[in-house]
């Protein structure tokens, strides 16, 4: 049973993930990048510089002690860190006084052509970003490695550039699978419409599509309300010099979207297409029982005729009877075929 989380003081982590917590830190400046690896905020505080930007990765939430003190050294608010903790919370932006919080999805592929959801919570400040995450993610190292080179200058501009450059790689990612998922559903398409029954897919296969397109959905469809918020408020923590970037990141949320809806329709008309098959193919096995039951039909006539118990049946005593009755039926049988190939029947 979901308890009620504003009668409790207790921080809970209600993820999955076995990730041991653990704190990266890069601190940089348009001179350079600090790179700083602990257990705890604390092994953090001493490299944290004030002239600098300090984006702090917490990878595994399962501490949640570790978790409460990042957030309290930041002052970041109780309910806040109990969200961050919710693996399950639904997509959200919010705006507080003196930082920015984003709670959203990241889809990672497994085997079997599954994917696994995890959270990621992102919390912007004026001169720091903290990004919390259930496990590791080969997505943050890109953008590390993008700070190293100082690509368009991003150690000359503020937090929230680097909060849109992290959503940029969400949408990206998520522009990725959703790219790969239309890709699959047209080959589909084409093995549905392909004669050669050995490479029809099942129904398993298209509902395999159909769990991942819902999970795409729900990962991604709240963002929409949520980051026109983002965008048309007047949040001190977005510059406008950086306005145009998170404009890039609604641009591709409208791309993903757009794209979803159309696999929605594709994977309706699979379903169809799959039931349509069915019946042909019903259709095509009762086609062919009734035409044996109807060339069986006038040779049953036959032998009942001829399976009678009369005493003065002219054919039962002529010598040729047998051999008569096995030709009559064969010229019967062979021209019902013939009929129905000629009306195009089978």
């Amino acid at each position: 049973m979901t308890k009620n989380n504003l009668l409790s003081e207790k921080l809970n982590y209600t993820g999955i993930s076995q990730t041991p917590t653990h704190l990266h830190l890069c601190s940089y400046n348009p001179e350079g990048v600090h790179d700083c690896n602990g257990k705890d905020i604390d092994e953090m505080i001493p490299h944290l510089q004030p002239n600098s930007i300090n984006w702090i990765q917490i990878h595994g939430l399962q501490n949640t002690k570790t978790v409460q003190k990042v957030c309290q050294h930041f002052g970041i608010d109780f309910l806040v860190t109990q969200d961050i903790l919710n693996a399950d919370h639904l997509t959200k932006i919010e705006e507080h006084e003196n930082y920015n919080v984003i709670i959203l999805k990241q889809l990672t592929a497994e085997k079997d052509n599954n994917y696994l959801s995890q959270q990621l919570c992102i919390i912007q400040g004026e001169n720091f970003l903290l990004t919390f995450v259930e496990k590791e993610t080969e997505m943050l190292n890109e953008i590390h490695t993008a700070l190293e080179k100082n690509v368009l200058k991003i150690r000359t501009r503020q937090t929230d550039f680097l909060l849109s450059v992290i959503l940029n790689s969400v949408m990206t990612s998520f522009m990725s699978i959703i790219s790969d998922l239309e890709d699959e559903l047209e080959d589909m398409e084409g093995r549905l419409l392909s004669s050669n029954p050995a490479e029809m897919p099942g129904i398993e296969e298209i509902q395999q599509y159909r769990r991942i397109f819902r999970l795409i959905k729900k990962s991604i469809l709240p963002l929409k309300e949520h980051i026109n918020k983002l965008l048309h408020s007047d949040n001190t923590l977005l510059h406008k010099s950086n306005r145009p970037f998170f404009n890039d990141v609604n641009d591709h949320l409208q791309f993903v979207l757009q794209t979803l809806e159309g696999c929605r329709d594709m994977i309706s008309a699979l379903v169809d297409l799959y039931l349509s098959n069915n019946d042909q193919r019903m259709n095509g096995i009762m086609k062919q029982l009734t035409i044996v039951s109807t060339i069986f039909i006038p040779l049953t006539f036959l032998a009942g005729i001829w399976g009678m118990n009369f005493s003065w049946m002219p054919e039962l005593n002529w010598k040729y009877g047998y051999l008569f009755a096995w030709i009559l039926m064969l010229v019967t049988g062979t021209a019902v075929y013939l009929l129905f190939r000629r009306k195009k029947w089978y």
